[in-house]
């Protein structure tokens, strides 16, 4: 039997770790986190969208494990924000940003808004890079939706409990795990990308 192929997830969510796990269940890929690694560094992300956040990411830690490494940078935009909180997803609130004090300001931010005008979707851009962190392979994903003023759901994570799939009358709080795999946006760039994670794993399996 093969030796599974090394990949490292630039995060240290146990959560984003488990959801790629059970999206890489019937892959030979062996998946470790940077919780794995002791005293890492994060890299400053200064870009101004997605996709170059996701980039930066993946060549840093690629470099500093000398590894392959998935990254990826997602988040939520409100059209009635003006596209916020974008890139600031995770730190909308702060600096020492939490998921309760990211959704709290977000409700403060929309409730004003009518609820018809509370289009949201989530993004997510993932890139892997080579040990030497070069990109050599990026998907995109969204999923749309709206902004609910008042939490549902305990499941999943950031803002899930606010994000309601209009068509389910489910927030993705309120979805099971299998159930978002599907749906969500980190689901859907998943499937783009698993046909280019498969090659890269044949292309280094048979060097």
């Amino acid at each position: 039997m093969e030796d599974p192929f090394q990949l490292v997830l630039g995060t240290g969510n146990n959560k984003k770790r488990a959801e790629l796990e059970l999206l890489l269940a019937n892959y030979p890929v062996q998946l470790s986190s940077l919780k794995d690694f002791d005293a890492v560094e994060e890299p400053e992300e200064t870009g101004n969208t997605f996709a170059a956040n996701a980039a930066i990411k993946a060549e840093y830690y690629a470099k500093q494990f000398d590894r392959w490494v998935l990254a990826e940078d997602s988040g939520l935009c409100v059209k009635a924000l003006d596209g916020a909180p974008g890139v600031y997803s995770a730190r909308y609130s702060g600096p020492h940003a939490t998921d309760q004090s990211n959704n709290e300001l977000l409700i403060e931010n929309i409730k004003d808004i009518e609820p018809s005008n509370r289009h949201a979707w989530y993004t997510c851009h993932i890139c892997i890079a080579d040990p030497n962190g070069n990109i050599v392979a990026e998907s995109t994903g969204q999923c749309h939706g709206r902004i609910l003023c008042t939490p549902r759901g305990d499941g999943g994570f950031g803002y899930d409990p606010l994000f309601e799939l209009p068509e389910y009358h489910r927030t993705f709080g309120e979805l099971g795990a299998c159930v978002k795999k599907v749906l969500s946006h980190r689901g859907r760039a998943y499937r783009q990308l698993m046909p280019k994670l498969i090659a890269i794993t044949q292309m280094v399996s048979s060097v």
